[in-house]
């Protein structure tokens, strides 16, 4: 408690110093790649999330908050991003998937699910906004995501699930151009590679400000997943556009 009221003391004064920004939207995202998810019979076989799952587009919500802070404290970032793909797909032959053979030729189910969630905390890079005079505002810090992944595939009576739930420590960064207060454009960079793993996420971001603290925006967003985890083998991207809207202040 007495941490707060120091801060609370020091930041009369400077409430400007502390900001708030809040989006909720839709992206539309779209699939490609293939998995691959091993088990007692061996290596498991590759399926294609376009061929071979008959998986396509879908809008999901997703939302996002930004928290400014004062002083020397890192500002905090958070993403909450659903993704769940359903489809009715078959292989001319017969396929492992984990511990289960499944038969060719006979249509299969099967969902994937990929929800993820992103924490990051990150610091602007010291006087480049004030030396533009607010144009220009640059982020950089530590992201880290959680992946709750499931993928299923039933046939008949026959199922079997791949369930991790999936840490991924990332890089941040961020930038934020602003020539005119009620137009910016703003690009944000996820990160890692490690082993033979990789993870890519790249937003565009092109925002108006109508009203007050209110705005909308537009852009598209791309993520590139490589996992080699456990049994688990997964090499796809998720592209597309995305809109939103929220507060600012």
């Amino acid at each position: 408690m007495a941490v707060f009221a120091a801060v609370f003391v020091l930041t009369q004064g400077r409430a400007h110093a502390l900001g708030i920004e809040a989006a909720a939207g839709y992206w539309n995202q779209a699939p490609s790649g293939d998995l691959q998810y091993s088990g007692t019979l061996g290596e498991g076989t590759k399926l294609d999330l376009e061929e071979d799952l008959n998986y396509d587009s879908k809008a999901r919500p997703y939302l996002r908050v930004k928290a400014d802070l004062p002083l020397f404290l890192p500002n905090i970032y958070l993403v909450a991003t659903p993704m769940k793909y359903e489809g009715e797909g078959s292989k001319d032959f017969n396929f492992t998937f984990g511990d289960k053979t499944f038969s060719g030729s006979v249509p299969f189910n099967s969902e994937l699910r990929a929800d993820h969630y992103d924490v990051a905390v990150y610091y602007s890079v010291p006087f480049l906004n004030t030396a533009t005079a607010g144009s220009l505002n640059v982020e950089l810090g530590l992201n880290l995501r959680i992946i709750d992944f499931e993928a299923k595939v039933t046939q008949g009576a026959l199922s079997e699930t791949a369930s991790y739930t999936i840490p991924v420590p990332m890089v941040y960064a961020g930038v934020q151009l602003e020539p005119v207060d009620l137009f910016s454009v703003e690009a944000e960079l996820r990160g890692i590679t490690y082993g033979s793993n990789s993870y890519y996420d790249l937003i565009g971001r092109m925002k108006v400000k109508p009203a007050g603290p209110l705005f909308i925006a537009g852009g598209y967003r791309y993520e590139k997943i490589k996992i080699d985890h456990n049994d688990l083998y997964a090499s796809m991207e998720f592209k597309g556009p995305f809109i939103e809207a929220g507060v600012s202040f």
